[in-house]
């Protein structure tokens, strides 16, 4: 258990690789207003890039309309002069059609951002992430440390991970915003070397805001400095540049 923050290390120059920043696509920023208050507080974090990842769920969003609200924010950015890249991207949900999904794979790499049931893992887990292989992706398990199944049970989530399957935890299951269960197994995922990511999975200004500084500085705590900074900055570089991702 984490009972002390060490003191803030370096962290410019992040990538936020699970966002909800577009405005009026899901049940994130409702107007573009708020989009732009969540860069700013992403920018004084420290982020440089952040992926735009609105679900795609019961919606499917068209990928024009993504890739319209990437360029219409980024215009907006550099007409404010806040120094924060989008990149294209979604938050997928598992059980859909994979031949569905080319359009929202990160900054179109490879990589896809893959939601399971936020009410327990499927059975089907192995079977639906070998059918995203099948189709040339390389998934990422999107805040698997907040998923009952894998609380009770991590090893559920490490029977799945390879290096074509990867998983990344939110940056407030860290620091206990998500409650002390998903923060102890966010911490213990990260001690067996399973995470490979670290994102705020931002909604709002209000309702989990996109810092990333402060998750960064705990799992610094447990697994050093060095790869905790991977986890925000080289790793997801290697996502968004369509490379393979170091262990």
């Amino acid at each position: 258990m984490i009972t002390t923050i060490i003191t803030a290390i370096i962290t410019a120059g992040m990538i936020d690789l699970h966002c909800h920043i577009l405005a009026a696509v899901d049940d994130g920023p409702a107007a573009m207003e708020q989009s732009i208050a969540m860069a700013r507080i992403a920018a004084a974090d420290g982020i440089t890039r952040i992926a735009a990842t609105p679900h795609i769920k019961n919606t499917l969003h068209s990928p024009d309309i993504i890739r319209k609200g990437v360029a219409r924010l980024n215009s907006a950015l550099a007409e404010l002069r806040i120094p924060v890249e989008i990149v294209p991207g979604g938050e997928v949900y598992a059980v859909l059609d994979p031949l569905l999904l080319d359009g929202y794979r990160l900054n179109n790499s490879r990589y896809i951002l893959i939601e399971f049931p936020h009410t327990h893992l499927p059975r089907t887990a192995v079977s639906l992430l070998f059918q995203l292989a099948v189709r040339g992706f390389k998934p990422i398990i999107g805040h698997p440390e907040r998923n009952p199944s894998i609380i009770r049970n991590p090893d559920l989530l490490l029977k799945l991970l390879s290096s074509n399957v990867l998983a990344q935890i939110t940056a407030g299951s860290l620091t206990g915003d998500f409650g002390p269960q998903v923060m102890e197994c966010a911490c213990g995922l990260l001690e067996q070397g399973a995470v490979s990511f670290i994102a705020t999975d931002a909604h709002s200004v209000q309702h989990r805001p996109p810092i990333l500084s402060r998750g960064v500085n705990v799992a610094a705590e447990i697994i050093g400095r060095e790869k905790a900074l991977a986890l925000v900055a080289s790793n997801p570089e290697a996502v968004l540049a369509g490379k393979p991702v170091s262990a």
